[in-house]
């Protein structure tokens, strides 16, 4: 019996052989007090070599794989392996954990690094992306996150000579981090020529940017920034696994076993050969290396530690070992010595002290060893080999005796008998063997009653049996020697064992669970004097279980240490120690054994601390001595609070039915009704499964919650007020030390926990993201900054918050079973307690984790139930309420005493100054002094003590006290019958509140002429409530049954009330006595109903499917209703009583007559017609709308209509109230919402007069009373939410702009496909002809001519090596918004086009460049705050969010340095749109385009994300701060306004309420701006603006602009209000408004641009002028006083701009695009000096040789020539109908070529004047033509084509000429063409999409330009024939750059761009002479 509870002995790790040097590096170092720290196994270990003493960190649940020392080299971080691996940093000396981080990786942790002071740590997982995590350890929290590399990752440093750099290196792979705000950047080192790529498998940091590295092949590489400038090449002879840097220099260890010493500058220093010292052998490998002084520490893959001092380095000094490589399954002990053997897969037999903790003696053998056994005279050791062998050695000198190979199959086990005389030894292939030993070992019987391989023998004492165990379980006995198998059970009754080590058996039959059959328990080894059994499983866990354990399931206590099987575990020969070998961490470990009576005197051995349990008393059986659990807790505990539909799951179900339901809502509905319904006043308390949630405020109020409302109480004026943010149960609540603030925790499927203001009522912060299902418990600290919560998952997790923050500070698993309460420390704010069933546990913080404590009993008590827990007078004291009523006293974790305290359960408990005060189940309120000592009060709750003043009646005696609080004079008592009650000091009670006791609520009248009404329930009473200002019960009659509906006679005096067992009773209205009650039916009663008028019938429903009619006289049954096919739910009696209308459950309506009962079909037209006494039905025409989308999941329960007709309240399954108008015909109805109760509101009802609505919940037990507020009264609140389940379908209005922004996709760079529709084999891919004449190397033949003519270039030429830019011409107005901003003054403004942000001085026109974004920006916003002057923030687009370099990412940067401040990678999959400061600068708005439109906010300094969530289901335009919050906003989209509130880190909206304004309807809305006093606008696609008062549209301005408003701006300093939009130009009117801070007078600006309508995007105002931006891409400045327009930037409209030409001598250009417009720029003007409008897109443009004249292609197949001097058109001709795509004049003037998409150039002979006949044309051009270049003489033309083939032509015949030597000779006047071999290296191998657009080759004819699709401008030399040539690339561009081209002189490139419509000039730097 005594196997129930764990034995009271207990084991102690003593000692650790072995070092983790498989599979790890770098994990051995000196901390500080020169200790050695490494890992084994589970466990970190710090060994002291001076006084040879281990030290053990046991915090890990697994193996650990990587380990970084901290700088000061006291703290060690250690990560480990598993599914949920985690981080611990703990402090070298004390061996305690400092600082948890998880959560966060996967698999496992492979690297770990400190920065230079330690305040940072960088971690590197084990999952697929090899996840690169940098923490901010002391708090736990994750700083940065990106995916790491596509393979390993071996090994990761901080550069510590530059701030937020990181290195990491891996398989293939080296990467130089950069990290700036959240985002961790990545650069791959480029190998180049220097080194081949290969594996880094470590590094180290240097000055001067240098890095370090050992790779694979045994160099070490060394790099500069991210190039690779030399190598050391054969530093080692194999691989380098670790580096090591100290002060003298570097240490290197690889696996040829050499470490070698460099000092600073990496020259050698020395080497020392490990293998070639006395110690060393044959394939020593390095591991590990740490360099300290004149000491050198090596770990070795064969587990073995070195020290070598530098002086004698030829003598290392070997300081531990331990098996290698392989399993470990072999152990014995020795007989008589303090020896344990162990031998291994590694073939080695060790032998260790036990008392020197040394290895004494090692012999390797020729097989892998599996078992081991010493001969009870200690002389002979026999070893059993995996391959069917065994060998007995001689222990003294571990020679062979005997080697004797009898079996194929390993040998898993061997015993000597305990005389000596026999060796049994059991083979894998099921047999005993057994030898005689004194006959050299003959073989002398065999045992051969298994089937399956043998794991376990014993001997008996006497040596006459043997016990055996197989792989099946089975047990046998046979006997010796001969081997017969023995079946009597009599026989081995008597036999004694002499040891005991199987697993199965009567006397072990403890050690499984109760249920399980699995055979993961690999060894035992019973201590009969100790009695105690040691058992060793596959998990890792050693378990001490009393010996003989004979019941399943049996107590135990279990250590952890190993990592996973543990393969054999034995007792010393004295029982003083414990031996355990762990299979795959080759480690043993040696236990020490402390008895029972040692423990007594050393109370000191507190459980070690750790994340997982050491010593759990838990077993798998419960515990079998503990009294039942009472029942109010057993009920309690099976509650589980899951719902199948959670409230946040409803905006999807929403979306899946609207699919379905799309076509239902054609009808135009109804708009919601006019009136709406507050909460008044609510009957109820949640009692009965919540403890210690009831407090008084600073004012002396009462604050407490029922169903999903906090509820704060008056009992002065007997109001309530309600916090009513909770949209489900609220389930704990609890008061800020300062009383005025609450917390309160919900049910949710992401349940939230609100900190709200007692006084004002509004939430301060929201937590959630960290529990499921439920928050249990919640706990302030006593300074008010932490908040501690427990949910009701599984885990039954603990949650420690910053809750003003709303920042998660740590997280645990708190226990398997529930916990019922947290309470934090009032003295240290890092430690808590929890308690719960079976559960008490002691918490401190440890950074991100929590480290838990179990309560340590003792002897003195058993391990309760806690209900209830406090702190006393001091730090160490806790006092905890038991489920059989003592309370325990806890000093630090130990119980002390326990005092008897209430019979029952203890509920609550309260501390008080001096004293503390308990209530428990017994209905007694104690008060007891400060030790608990004596009890000093008792007061008893009973209906004798209730005062006069009481509001209501108390239902029993001595109800269970659920929670009780102090305060103002009084004890306030909460009672599990949900009444709460005041006790005064001196005795008298008063009651305050109460409301129904357990059990559903459904029955609920209202009376015909008084404000009272009644309810029944299946708490089984009946009560009378007065809803008059008095608000109090009047009356209880209890039931003998439970009841669901009740129903007032029409004259008021009888209440007929129906009841669950199908009787029904009618009681005297006033008194509740019984008038008269039957019986007629099985099945409960549903529904019961009064005839109107008189009341002469009583119509009874029942749920199995029947109406009774009685008439009420003369008390007897009249009809039956029959015809019903189920339950009937809902019945009403029609004016006359003649007629009733019934509801069932599949969904009926029917109609009976009355009183006798006929079935009547009623055409549904008639329905309406028909005059109804009462509506309470849910089906029909008439209320069609009240069903919800999602109707399938939920149930409209009840429904009343008022007296006058109007409106319509509903009761849901999900907990909503809402208001209809009646009737509310249409599906999908719109309504009003209130959420207050928690699920089902069962019942709801209108007074007599209308003014007030009653609700009912069932399962919140809750009677709520609503007041009905008529349409013209109501200040607006906002309980009031007004919705409809489907977005009305009356569009938000049109307009082709906002369409398209709202439909563009944005692909990022990465991902671009090609421009053009490219058909063939790339040219870098096909296959290339050799040429005719490979001339000889040295030729005769003349030179071969230049490729291309050269011109106007100087003597020497010079390459060109850089492009810088310059210019930018374009701004990206067409799909952004408010994106151009003055900065300083108005001098410079700020705007994007690209991915380039561009800063533009007003004055000069020149420009700089921010370019560090990598794709396009696609907003941008400046800075309004005085400290952050200058300071921009875009964002821009990407693809998925992974946190990778190309996710979407926000950057901050400083206008004038363009220096990044910080980089935010965010979750907006796809791109960021809006972007948005806060008032004080320090907060940023982001929103996504991802499909939930996702708003995120951010301390943008920290990179910390601070709250997210989605934002609408539709595209959400802009976001915008008010200008003086930081925790308001607004967002505005389609058909969208938002208005939100930031509360901790939750985010709270409200949608904009139309509802005041006649027939607002809401419009896509596009843009904000804000005045005083709360005031919004929102600019509307109509062009109206409408003014929100809060969230409550107040006015709208009509017609503000003609067209969509698309901008609006706020002036900060004088609030006046800029609007920008779409209009067309005129007199009044204009596209720019100035307006009053109000919105009322505006002057109005009209844009000069020429254009027919203009289309503003972006507005901004400076001093005295105003700042606009255009869809037509010009930024304008508008003067205020003059309305001069001022045109600053220019750009084209549409793209992509394909026809660029430069002038042939001057820095002009010429370029054409999409959107029919040729424009000249002038580079050193900075301008565009004109735009010619063709009408037509163009596609193509040149210049004549001289300048004189302009050829333009256009798209409909039209050429055009203009004479520039006059921009006259000299001739024009169309002689094809697709589009131009090149266009050419001759070198000597006299040809034009035109070459189109029809596969042909024609020639032009412009002698012949501007007729332009034709002459002639290429034939057979395979493909449309892309570019074509003129040879110098303007005899031949190549044509570059669309299936990547070049062709060359004779000019004018258009023959093709093959002739390949002919084409080598030419010399070309222009090259433009991207194919030919000249220019194959252009091609990159990146392109499988995407294509190079353009090149250019300079005219100095040895640089080359190319454009591509990617977005990117490259610079080759001239020419490139090698593949893949080596190149410079410049980034800037949107993806297509469609064409490019160098000015005269080569002095500039100029890029046009595709997507962008931008043209960039790039300066040429010439390399110096």
């Amino acid at each position: 019996m005594a196997a129930r509870s764990a034995p009271s002995c207990h084991l102690r790790l003593e000692w650790v052989y072995g070092y983790r040097g498989h599979q790890c590096r770098n994990n051995l170092y000196y901390t500080a007090a020169k200790e050695i720290v490494y890992f084994v196994a589970g466990v970190g270990v710090v060994y002291s070599p001076r006084e040879h003493r281990q030290k053990f960190y046991r915090g890990h649940s697994d193996d650990i794989i990587s380990l970084a020392l901290h700088p000061e080299r006291v703290l060690v971080a250690t990560g480990q392996v598993g599914k949920e691996p985690y981080i611990c940093i703990w402090d070298s000396y004390t061996v305690q954990t400092i600082s948890v981080l998880k959560d966060v990786h996967t698999h496992g942790i492979a690297c770990l690094a400190f920065d230079l002071d330690g305040q940072r740590l960088v971690s590197v997982g084990l999952d697929s992306k090899n996840a690169v995590c940098v923490w901010d350890w002391k708090r736990g929290k994750m700083l940065s996150m990106a995916p790491g590399h596509t393979d390993r990752i071996f090994d990761i440093s901080w550069d510590l000579y530059q701030p937020n750099k990181l290195v990491s290196c891996g398989v293939k792979h080296i990467k130089f981090w950069s990290l700036c705000g959240n985002a961790l950047t990545p650069k791959r080192g480029v190998f180049g020529k220097t080194g081949d790529l290969q594996t880094i498998l470590c590094l180290a940091c240097a000055r001067d940017e240098l890095t370090y590295s050992g790779a694979l092949n045994g160099d070490i590489y060394v790099w500069k920034g991210i190039n690779l400038i030399r190598t050391i090449q054969g530093a080692h002879a194999a691989g380098i696994f670790s580096m090591n840097a100290c002060e003298e220099g570097f240490a290197t260890g690889g696996r040829d076993g050499c470490i070698r010493l460099w000092d600073l500058t990496f020259k050698p220093i020395t080497v020392i050969d490990l293998r070639e010292t006395d110690q060393g052998y044959k394939g020593l490998s390095v591991r590990s290396v740490c360099w300290r002084g004149d000491h050198i520490l090596v770990g070795t893959q064969d587990s073995e530690i070195f020290e070598i001092v530098v002086q004698e380095r030829n003598k290392p000094f070997l300081i531990m070992q331990g098996h290698c490589e392989g399993e470990l399954w072999a152990l014995a002990v020795h007989p008589t010595k303090p020896l344990a053997v162990t031998g291994s897969d590694d073939r080695s037999v060790r032998i260790w002290s036990l008392v020197d903790h040394a290895l004494i003696a090692r012999c390797n053998m020729e097989e892998p060893i599996r078992c081991a056994a010493v001969n009870a005279d200690g002389i002979h050791l026999a070893l059993g080999m995996k391959d069917g062998s065994f060998t007995v050695l001689r222990v003294r000198d571990m020679t062979e005796v005997v080697h004797i190979k009898d079996r194929k199959e390993a040998i898993h086990e061997l015993k000597y008998s305990p005389d000596g005389t026999y060796l049994a030894v059991g083979c894998n292939d099921s047999s005993v063997d057994i030898y005689g030993v004194a006959q050299r070992y003959k073989k002398v019987g065999e045992c051969l009653g298994s089937l399956s391989f043998i794991t376990h023998l014993d001997w008996s004492s006497d040596s006459r049996y043997l016990q055996t165990n197989d792989g099946n379980g089975k047990r046998l006995f046979y006997r010796m020697p001969g081997g017969k198998e023995v079946t009597s059970t009599e026989e081995i009754k008597g036999v004694h064992w002499a040891s005991w080590t199987c697993v199965s058996g009567l006397e072990v039959n403890g050690i499984w669970p109760k249920y399980s059959d699995i055979n993961d328990i690999n060894s035992v080894d019973g201590n009969y004097i100790g009695q105690v059994l040691v058992t060793a499983d596959d998990y890792g866990i050693i378990k001490l279980f009393r010996y003989p354990c004979l019941r399943k399931g049996a107590k135990f206590r279990k250590y952890i240490g190993h990592s996973a099987h543990v393969t054999n575990v034995r007792w010393s020969h004295d029982y003083q120690w414990v031996i355990s070998i762990g299979g795959a961490d080759h480690s043993v470990f040696q236990w020490k054994f402390i008895p029972e009576r040692k423990l007594k005197d050393a109370v000191h051995i507190a459980p070690q601390e750790s994340l997982a349990d050491s010593h759990s008393d838990e077993s798998d059986s419960d515990l079998s001595d503990v009294p039942e659990l009472d029942s109010e807790i057993e009920q309690e505990t099976q509650l589980t609070y899951r719902r199948q539909v959670y409230k946040e799951d409803l905006p999807q179900l929403k979306e899946q039915c609207k699919e379905k339901q799309k076509s239902a809502t054609s009808k135009r509905r109804e708009r919601a009704p006019g009136n709406s319904i507050r909460l008044h006043f609510v009957h109820g308390y949640r009692g009965y499964d919540c403890r210690s949630n009831l407090f008084y405020t600073q004012i002396g109020e009462i604050v407490y919650h029922v169903a999903a409302v906090g509820v704060i109480y008056n009992r002065q004026q007997n109001t309530q007020r309600f916090y009513l943010g909770h949209d489900d149960d609220i389930l704990c609540l609890t008061i800020h030390p300062l009383k005025d603030y609450v917390a309160t925790g919900q049910v949710g499927r992401d349940p939230s926990i609100h900190i709200w203001d007692t006084e004002t009522i509004k939430p301060l912060s929201i937590l959630k993201g960290h529990h499921q299902y439920g928050v249990s418990a919640v706990d302030f600290s006593a300074d008010g900054k932490r908040l501690a919560s427990v949910g009701i998952d599984d885990s039954h997790t603990v949650v420690l918050w910053d809750w003003k923050k709303g920042e998660k500070l740590s997280i645990a698993r708190g226990s398997k079973d529930k916990i019922f309460v947290v309470k934090m420390n009032p003295y240290v704010p890092d430690k808590l307690i929890t308690a719960g069933i079976k559960h008490m546990k002691f918490w401190r913080k440890a950074g991100g984790g929590l480290i838990g404590r179990k309560g340590y009993i003792g002897t003195l008590g058993k391990n309760d139930t806690m209900m209830c827990a406090v702190y006393g007078w001091t730090e160490e004291m806790a006092f905890s309420g038991t489920s059989t009523g003592d309370v325990c006293i806890w000093r630090d974790i130990f119980l002390v005493k326990t005092v008897k305290a209430h019979d029952g359960p203890v509920f609550s408990m309260h501390a008080l100054e001096k004293g503390f005060v308990t209530g428990g189940k017994d209905g007694i309120v104690a008060l007891w002094d400060d030790s608990f000592e004596r009890c000093l009060k008792t007061y008893a709750i009973k209906r004798a003590a209730l005062a006069p003043g009481s509001k209501g009646l108390l239902l029993e005696d001595n109800p269970s006290i659920r929670a009780i609080s102090l305060g103002h004079g009084h004890i306030l008592v909460g009672t599990k019958n949900g009444e709460i009650l005041e006790v005064d000091k001196s005795g008298p009670i008063t009651l305050l509140v109460q409301g129904h006791m357990e059990g559903e609520v459904w029955g609920l009248a209202t009376h015909p002429y008084l404000p009272i009404c009644a309810t029944v329930s299946d708490d089984k009473t009946l009560r009378i409530w007065d809803l008059s200002p008095s608000h109090c019960m009047l009356a209880v009659r209890k039931l003998k049954k439970g009841g669901r509906c009740c129903c007032f006679s029409p004259d008021g005096k009888a209440l007929a009330v129906g009841l669950n067992d199908g009787s029904f009773l009618m009681a005297n209205a006033d008194t509740l006595e019984d008038l008269v009650s039957f019986h007629h039916r099985k099945d409960m009663i549903s529904d019961i109903r009064f005839s109107p008028g008189s009341g002469k019938y009583l119509a009874v429903a029942s749920h199995d499917s029947f109406i009774d009619i009685y008439n009420v006289m003369s008390s007897k049954r009249v009809g039956i209703c029959k015809g019903a096919t189920s339950y009937i739910t809902h019945i009403d009696w029609d004016i006359r009583g003649k007629l009733l209308q019934v509801n069932t459950g599949a969904k009926e309506q029917l109609f009976f007559e009355a009183p006798r009962g006929k079935k009547q079909t009623i055409p549904s037209v008639e329905v309406e017609k028909i005059a109804w006494a009462s509506w309470t039905s849910v089906l029909g025409l008439c209320c069609e709308g009240i069903w919800p989308v999602i109707g399938e999941v939920t149930d409209v329960t009840a429904s009343c209509l008022t007296s006058d007709k109007m409106v319509l309240a509903t009761g849901d399954d999900l907990g909503f109230v809402k208001l209809f108008r009646y009737p509310t015909k249409g599906k999908f109805g719109k309504f009003k919402r209130y959420v207050a109760h928690s699920t089902h509101v069962t019942n709801v009802r209108w007074t007599y007069d209308d003014s007030m609505l009653v609700t009912l919940g069932g399962t919140d037990m809750s009677l709520m009373v609503w007041t009905n507020e008529m349409e013209g009264y109501r200040e607006k609140r906002p309980c009031d939410s007004e919705e409809s389940d489907i977005d009305s379908e009356e569009d938000g209005g049109y307009d082709s702009d906002v369409t398209r922004e709202n439909e563009i996709s944005y692909t990022i760079r990465a991902l671009s496909t090609n421009i053009r529709p490219m058909l063939g084999i790339k040219p870098h891919l096909q296959q290339k002809e050799p040429s005719i004449d490979e001339r000889p190397p040295v030729s005769r033949a003349p030179p071969q001519p230049e490729k291309l003519q050269t011109n106007n270039v100087g003597k020497k030429k010079r390459p060109i090596e850089d492009l810088v830019l310059e210019l930018i011409f374009g701004y990206r107005g067409r799909d952004c918004r408010n994106n151009v901003h003055y900065l300083n003054d108005g001098d410079d403004i700020i705007y994007h086009t690209a991915s380039v942000g561009i800063l533009h001085n007003v004055a000069t026109g020149s420009q700089s460049f921010y370019q560090e974004h990598n794709d396009d920006i696609l907003c941008l916003t400046v800075n309004q705050h005085p400290k952050f002057i200058n300071i921009v923030a875009t964002g821009q687009v990407g693809d998925s969010a992974d946190m990778s370099a190309t996710a979407p990412s926000i950057h901050i940067w400083d206008a004038m340095n363009k220096q990044t401040l910080s980089i935010l990678r965010c979750y907006h999959s796809k791109g960021v749109c809006s972007v948005s400061f806060s008032a004080t600068g320090k907060l940023l708005l982001s929103v996504g385009l991802d499909p939930e439109h996702t708003i995120t906010i951010w301390r943008w300094q920290e990179g910390a994300k601070i709250a997210s969530r989605a934002g609408h289901n539709q595209r959400i335009f802009v976001a915008e701060f008010r200008p003086d919050s930081d925790t308001q906003f607004v967002s505005v989209g389609v058909k969208h306004v938002k208005f939100w509130t930031l509360a901790g880190r939750a985010l709270l909206s409200k949608k904009g309420l139309l509802s005041t304004l006649e027939d607002a309807r809401m419009q896509t809305m596009l843009a904000i701006a804000f005045g005083a006093n709360n005031l919004t606008f929102t600019g509307t696609i109509s062009g109206d603006v409408c003014v929100w008062k809060d969230h409550i549209l107040c006015r709208i301005v009509a017609r503000a602009h003609n067209g969509p408003v698309f901008a609006m701006y706020t002036t900060l300093r004088d609030g006046l209000i800029v609007t920008g939009g779409k209009e067309r130009p005129s007199k009044e009117g204009g596209a720019v408004k100035l307006w009053d801070q109000e919105l009322r007078r505006c002057r109005a600006f009209r844009l000069e641009t020429g254009q027919a309508t203009d289309c503003v995007r972006s507005v901004c105002r400076g001093k005295g002028k105003i700042l606009v931006g255009t869809r037509n891409a010009e930024i304008i400045e508008v003067g205020e006083k003059n309305a001069a327009c001022n045109i600053l930037v220019n750009g084209h409209v549409d793209g992509p701009i394909w026809g660029l030409a430069t002038h042939p001598s001057r820095d002009f250009f010429l370029s054409a695009a999409e959107d029919g417009t040729v424009r000249l720029w002038d580079i050193a003007d900075k301008k565009m000096l004109n735009k010619v409008n063709l009408g037509h897109a163009a596609r193509t443009v040149c210049y004549s040789p001289e300048g004189d004249m302009v050829a333009i292609g256009m798209k409909n197949g039209e050429f055009i020539i203009l004479l520039v001097s006059s921009l006259k058109i000299w001739g024009k001709k169309r002689d094809r109908r697709c589009a131009i795509h090149d266009i050419r004049f001759s070198p000597d003037s006299r040809y034009l070529a035109v070459g189109s998409s029809e596969n042909s150039v024609d020639f032009y002979d412009l002698t012949l004047g501007p007729t332009l006949n034709r002459i002639s044309y290429c034939k057979d051009i395979p493909s449309f033509v892309i570019q074509m270049d003129f040879s110098a003489d303007s005899s031949y033309l190549q044509v570059s084509s669309g299936c990547y083939k070049r062709h060359v032509y004779e000019v004018p015949s258009g023959k093709h000429l093959m002739d390949h030597a002919a084409i080598d000779r030419i010399t070309w006047a222009t090259w433009t063409s991207i194919l030919g071999d000249e220019v194959l290296g252009i091609w990159s191998r990146h392109a499988e999409k995407a294509d190079v657009n353009c090149a250019c080759v300079s005219h100095s004819g040895i640089s080359l330009v190319t454009g591509d699709d990617f977005g990117m401008v490259k610079l080759f030399d001239f020419p490139c024939p090698e593949k893949f040539a080596k190149h410079k690339r410049f980034l800037g561009h949107s993806p297509h750059v469609t064409n490019i081209r160098f000015t005269s002189g080569d002095r500039h490139v100029v890029s046009a761009g595709g997507d962008d419509c931008s043209l960039f000039v790039w300066k040429c730097v010439h390399t110096p002479h």
